[in-house]
């Protein structure tokens, strides 16, 4: 078997390929603004852990901005967690694959505005969360979020979105964007996948108004050029995530 491919790679399917063995966190995403470019392959290969490669579609890779609302965050079957358990989030993310076939994101940065979840997702599970203010605003169709880290780096986000009420039925680039059912990160030198499930995603048209990021150059790879290929807005969906899988070595 050669860099970069499988025996089988699961198809982009609208509900999860497998089921979790058993749920080792839920939480909401709600709101969330999906933005996208092209990115080059070669870049993104080189930003990705040990054991994965970039999943292209139609040959391009691709990097996405996105905003949300984290909400009712719960360990296990455990209620969920007051205060600590909302919050805002943007994150820079890629698509990968690894060598079992799974389709996966790779986040290059996770920007929070609670300091204990990002101290705790950093030290279990590896991840690039960053302390930031971030403060989301919903009034009418509008919806708006800033986010700047709180490390004087400058780096940070904006949004401003117009939502439509009308349902919007995402295309193949979008389903395959959108559509991942877990994420591969690095931790204690070894790559591993974590697995979630949620329904199906529903979309509403969405009209960008503006938007500013520096979250992206920040995250390794060049600042992308013109305006997104793609605007999403999604209401939300209930997530559960199962136990880490480490990839084979």
């Amino acid at each position: 078997m050669t860099a970069g491919t499988s025996a089988h790679v699961e198809d982009v399917t609208p509900l999860p390929p497998r089921p979790l063995s058993r749920v080792l966190f839920r939480q909401w995403w709600r709101e969330l603004v999906f933005l996208h470019w092209a990115a080059d392959p070669g870049e993104v290969a080189r930003l990705l852990p040990p054991g994965t490669f970039p999943d292209l579609h139609l040959g391009r890779a691709y990097v996405g901005l996105v905003f949300f609302r984290m909400d009712q965050l719960a360990v296990g079957r455990g209620p969920a967690l007051p205060y600590l358990g909302s919050f805002g989030e943007v994150n820079v993310r890629l698509y990968s694959r690894d060598a079992l076939g799974r389709r996966g994101v790779v986040f290059r940065s996770l920007d929070c505005d609670r300091l204990l979840p990002v101290l705790t997702a950093r030290a279990a599970f590896g991840l690039p969360y960053r302390w930031a203010r971030i403060h989301a605003r919903r009034t009418g169709s509008g919806i708006s979020y800033d986010c700047l880290r709180r490390d004087g780096s400058g780096a940070g986000a904006r949004v401003r979105a117009e939502v439509s009420p009308e349902p919007y039925e995402a295309n193949a680039l979008e389903e395959f964007l959108t559509c991942r059912w877990g994420l591969h990160a690095r931790l204690r030198g070894r790559t591993y996948y974590l697995p979630n499930t949620h329904p199906r995603w529903t979309f509403n048209r969405a009209e960008l108004t503006s938007y500013d990021e520096t979250a992206i150059a920040a995250a390794g790879l060049s600042a992308p050029r013109g305006n997104p290929v793609s605007v999403l807005y999604a209401p939300g969906v209930p997530v559960r995530f199962g136990a880490p899988l480490r990839l084979p070595r």
